[in-house]
Order: C-alpha cells, then structure tokens, then sequence
C-alpha cells in the first residue's frame, strides 16, 4: 500500500440569512459544484476549499485567500461568524489524510456578486438541514461533519439558539473586560446546559463540551483566556455531578453550582485587590505612590480602590484616557465618584491624559499598572493597545519603575493566541468630524483606518504579576498553563 499523502485544508461555507426575522424562511448555505478540472471529487458539492501553504498566517489566511480566488468575494462582503474545530480523517481512494479547518460566513452583500472561478461549473443554495440527505446533495466526504461544526442546530437541536445568542452577545460587546465576559460565558454555558437534550447521557455530556469549545473560541477569542478557563471549571462540574447518571434534578443541581462557582470567581477579585494592597505596603509612606495606567479594567479599578480604603499612602494616579472608547476616561470618573463618596478625595490626585502623553505622563512614576486580557504561557501580556508605548515610554523616562501586570490567572492561554482583533474604524472616526474631515467622505488617496483593540507586552518588560495567588513570576504563569493544556485536552480531543 502506498503512503499516505497528507493534506490540511480550509473550507469555508458561506451562509445566507434572512433580512427579516419574523419571517419563517430559513438560513441557506451555498455549497459550489466541483468541476472536472480539479484532481479530486469532481462534480461534487462542497464549500470553498483550499489547502493551507507553509507562506499562510493561519487557516483562516487560507480561506479569505480561497473565497476571494473561487467567488470573488472580500471581507467588505462576508463577515466570519464562526470557526469549527478541527478534525482529520482518511480517504483511502484516493490515498488521502485529510485535516480539516472549518469556518462559517455570512454573506453581506447580494448573491448575484458571488463569480466562480475554473474549479467549479455552478453553485447552489441550500437549507443546511438538507446537507444530512445524501438525496439531495451530492457532495465530498464529510461533507456533513464539516458543516455540523460550524452549523449548532446538527448537535445541540433546541439548545443551538441559546449558544447562537450568546455566542452573538460576547462578539459584540466591546464595553465589558475579559473577566466580566467569562462571567457571561459561564451564564451563557448553564443556560445551554438546561435547554440540551438529556436523554442520552454521552451524546448530553458530548454536546456540553462542544457548547464549553465555542463559547471559548466563537465568543471573543482574543478575550477568551478566561472563559477557558470558566468553561473547563464547569466541565469539571458536569462530569462530577453526572458520574452517578444524568436526569433533570441532574442538571439542576449542575446549574445552581454553576451559580456558585460565578460567587466564587468573585472571591478571587478580592485576593487580587488584597495581594495588590500589600505590595504597594512596601513602598515608604512618606511621599505619594506615582501610578501610570490605562483602559478601564476591573481588576485594575478593583485594586485601586481597596488600595484607598485599606492603606495610608497618598496615590498620584495618572490615566491615559484609551482611544478610541476612551475607557481610561471611565475609569477615572469611576475612582473619583469612589473616592468622594467615601471621603478619599484627600489622598488622591487623579489625572487623565491623551495616549500620545505616555511620555510625559510617565514622568517619575513609581508603577506602570496593567490589566491583561490574555497571558501566554510564557508571560507574555495581551492588553488594550497602547499598553507597550506606555511601558516603553515609562521605562524610558523613569529608571525606577515598575511595571506591575494585576491579573486573574485564569487569563493564562497555553495555546497559540490568537491574531490582533480589528473592530469598527468608525469607533476611530467618530471624532474627526470636529477637525474637518467628514466620516464616509472619501480622501484624496487610499487611507485605511484600523482599529486594533490589543497588543502584546514582552514577559521581559514586566516585573511583578500580582494574582489571586498573589506575587507571581513566569514561572508560575509556565505551571498554570501547563494545567490549563492538559485539563483542555482531557475534554476537547475527540470531538
């Protein structure tokens, strides 16, 4: 028998939904009709596929690349909405090992824009419920296991919309920190939970691990650290509850411990701000503590503010106000409304300044105080952008600081991050009217805006990370992750 070729690819379908959701019509999934040009399964349907060059970024790289080649069509026309997880499988007819890399996009613009190119003869529209019925459609193996990954309604049945919403409410919500949409998630997974199908257990406890597995990759995933971290803690719950058996006061009992461990992922704010206010103990008392910050965490505001209330130091807070949301802003109305309403006005002077001030802003400060998104496994911190000019700008200009990461460790990754995250460039543009230059006009030459929400801090910037074990290093950060890959793994392969 001759070896094996083996073969990873990106296959893309692209989804059609209705403009009215009152309407009964239901989503349609184009798949494209092979032609006899290719080398393999011709004049079968399938989605956009491609394979995955060595020059490639990510699969994901791929399968823009293959859209825009096979219809046509650009990101100004599709939205990605969802990535599936991966799966590998073997074709021994044509002596193939397949790796598959799933992801679902809605189009945005009319159907009559989609061209094709040499590698299919037609395409066509179908209800993605069709695709089970080899009747209907002709198409290349695993046709369906491909779609079943992007597409919830094959596995989870009822409980696919209340994923579907969730996973909706977490893409979009651009106000809240990563910590506060773990909290969600976790919500977002009992809910889940309570509409799933219970009566078999193994296909139950499959479908609980495939909601965990999209909440964490399909919700924010440049965000998703900690909801990680909640899903696996709530997996923990399910197998341990259902060892015995699974029936509805089963999935009760699963949901309110659910609630209880939301309680708890509220105790360790707590250990952080205490952690936090013993560090700054150290520092002498006679002069006020010079602090740098920016964005709007909540760990960093819890922090700051038990700080007030739990030490005598006088604190000099300087905030950058965070374009293009301005988050740094929030922040610093919410600690002097803190302050006033409890009479710590008097021990705290708080002062914002525009991003481009870091330098000046970092004028002999004693802390740079960062927040993480997103820790790697060996340290390295994603957070709001802006956060590496500011330590780079400190360092510079005050010998003496430190940069000090606040952070739950449930925010360590041990998997490859995630790409920089571009939201809406009009987040950047909203202010330009006042200068002059009017959203949606047109310059006089091509000018792309973009608005990168993250970016990544070197581990050997920083000096302190202060969690909810208290003073750590990297390689307490390098132990987590590697709990939080295996803990992972146990529960995601096989899938």
């Amino acid at each position: 028998m001759s070896q094996l070729k083996k073969r990873s690819v990106a296959v893309s379908f692209i989804f059609q939904f209705p403009k009215d959701d009152t309407t009964n019509t239901r989503p349609k999934v184009a798949l494209f009709k092979r032609s006899d040009k290719v080398r393999t399964y011709q004049h079968k349907y399938a989605p956009v596929s491609g394979s995955i060059e060595s020059f490639d970024v990510n699969p994901l790289t791929t399968a823009w690349r293959e859209i825009q080649e096979e219809t046509t069509l650009t990101p100004c026309s599709l939205t990605l909405f969802r990535q599936g997880k991966p799966y590998s499988f073997v074709d021994e007819s044509i002596q193939r090992e397949w790796t598959i890399n799933p992801f679902g996009f809605i189009l945005t613009c009319d159907p009559s824009k989609i061209t094709i190119d040499w590698e299919h003869d037609d395409y066509a529209w179908f209800d993605p419920a069709d695709v089970a019925d080899d009747q209907k459609v002709d198409g290349v193996p695993k046709l369906l296991e491909s779609l079943r990954r992007v597409w919830l309604e094959f596995d989870l049945g009822a409980a696919a919309p209340v994923l579907d919403a969730s996973l909706t409410r977490l893409k979009g919500d651009h106000e809240s920190g990563a910590r506060q949409l773990a909290g969600i998630a976790l919500g977002a997974f009992a809910d889940v939970l309570k509409k799933s199908d219970i009566s078999d257990k193994e296909v139950w406890w499959a479908n609980a691990r495939r909601a965990g597995w999209h909440l964490w990759k399909n919700g924010r995933e440049s965000m998703g650290a900690p909801i990680l971290s909640v899903v696996l803690a709530g997996l923990d719950v399910v197998r341990e509850k259902t060892s015995e058996g699974l029936s509805a006061d089963v999935v009760d009992d699963i949901v309110a411990s659910l609630d209880e461990l939301a309680r708890q992922r509220e105790a360790s704010a707590s250990r952080i701000a205490n952690a936090f206010a013993a560090f700054l103990q150290q520092r002498p008392a006679d002069g006020p503590i010079r602090i740098l910050t920016l964005s709007s965490s909540s760990t960093i505001a819890s922090c700051l503010t038990h700080a007030l209330a739990s030490i005598g130091h006088r604190l000099d807070l300087r905030i950058l106000e965070s374009r293009p949301l301005c988050e740094g802003a929030k922040l610093a109305y919410k600690l002097s409304s803190f302050a006033a309403e409890h009479n710590f006005s008097s021990r705290v002077d708080i002062t914002v300044m525009t991003d481009a001030a870091a330098g000046i802003a970092s004028q002999d400060v004693d802390l740079l105080l960062l927040g993480a998104d997103l820790i790697d496994r060996h340290g390295n911190v994603s957070n709001k952008t802006g956060s590496l000019p500011a330590v780079l700008a400190a360092r510079h200009v005050s010998n003496n600081v430190k940069v000090v990461v606040v952070s739950e460790k449930e925010k360590v990754l041990p998997f490859e991050a995630p790409g920089h995250e571009d939201n809406d460039a009009g987040e950047v543009t909203r202010g330009w009217d006042s200068v002059g230059v009017v959203r949606g006009q047109r310059p006089g030459g091509d000018v792309k805006v973009r608005n990168v929400y993250f970016e990544w801090v070197n581990n050997g910037l920083v000096d302190v990370y202060v969690t909810d074990e208290g003073i750590s290093g990297t390689e307490d950060v390098m132990r987590w992750a590697a709990d939080i890959e295996r803990r992972a793994k146990d529960v995601f392969d096989g899938l």
